[in-house]
């Protein structure tokens, strides 16, 4: 192979680019959704990876084979992808390089953040407690699956999990944005869904929705339990989102960072 001429435009960098601006354009509209549209977005992504929580225990429980179980889990990323709603830590990369390009505040950020954990929370709640009351037979499944979350407790274990939850995500949704074509973003939403459900690693939204199906079915531990191990992963989330993947992806196009920031004003505020 002949290295490249250097008169030659770098087709690897000019792909980054334009993956760079199309973080900023779709985070700049997250960032100023109207509360309505934060609070239906959100809920519909608890919803959505609710379909693949159903998914999970379906197949465990007629198999008892976690591999198997984790490639149906995916089913809930395929749900989030082409219906577009929205996922907690997807918003690590999304919005985040929309504030550092100074496209909307920080304080945007955290409205998006909170919103989307609570009502991803909330309509995973919602969605388990009907599975459970459709799907008796699947109670004992779900117990077992959530109490693997639970015996994590806090330390090293369970955070580095967490880590690990957090940059596939991130890493999801980096690979889902260098791409226009929905059946290409279909490939790393297969793959990060099947890693997320087959290995059980700790992410908070999705660790949530088994443990909710768990209390709904009779649990032996109870939500201040579930409250704990949340809190915990969705640190160990952000973490490994952020430093793991997004500041990494924003150091490979300084310019255009630098480039953004010049061009916009900092005073954004989000849409009320």
């Amino acid at each position: 192979m002949s290295a490249q001429d250097p008169g030659e435009p770098d087709v690897a960098q000019a792909d980054t680019e334009r993956t760079f601006d199309r973080l900023v354009d779709e985070g700049t509209q997250r960032l100023g959704r109207s509360w309505s549209g934060l609070l239906s977005t959100g809920t519909l992504g608890g919803l959505d990876i609710g379909v693949g929580v159903l998914a999970l225990l379906l197949v465990e429980h007629a198999t008892g084979d976690k591999l198997l179980g984790g490639l149906a889990f995916s089913l809930g990323f395929v749900a989030l992808t082409l219906a577009r709603s929205e996922l907690f830590t997807e918003d690590f990369l999304v919005p985040v390089a929309a504030v550092v390009a100074r496209a909307s505040t920080p304080l945007a950020l955290a409205r998006l953040w909170g919103v989307t954990l609570l009502t991803n929370l909330a309509g995973g709640w919602v969605i388990t407690f009907v599975v459970v009351a459709a799907f008796p037979s699947l109670r004992e499944t779900a117990i077992e699956s959530a109490q693997g979350y639970v015996r994590l407790g806090i330390g090293w274990h369970a955070f580095a999990l967490a880590l690990v939850g957090g940059f596939l995500i991130t890493l999801m949704t980096h690979m889902q944005h260098s791409t226009d074509s929905d059946g290409v973003r279909l490939v790393p939403a297969v793959g990060m869904g099947f890693l997320l459900g087959a290995g059980s690693v700790d992410h908070a939204v999705v660790a949530s929705l088994l443990c909710f199906a768990a209390l709904h079915a009779g649990a032996p531990f109870g939500y201040a339990d579930w409250l704990g191990l949340a809190s915990f992963a969705a640190l160990g989330n952000m973490v490994g989102g952020l430093l793991l993947v997004t500041m990494l992806r924003l150091l490979q196009v300084p310019h255009k960072v630098a480039q953004e920031r010049r061009q916009n004003v900092p005073e954004v505020t989000a849409e009320s």
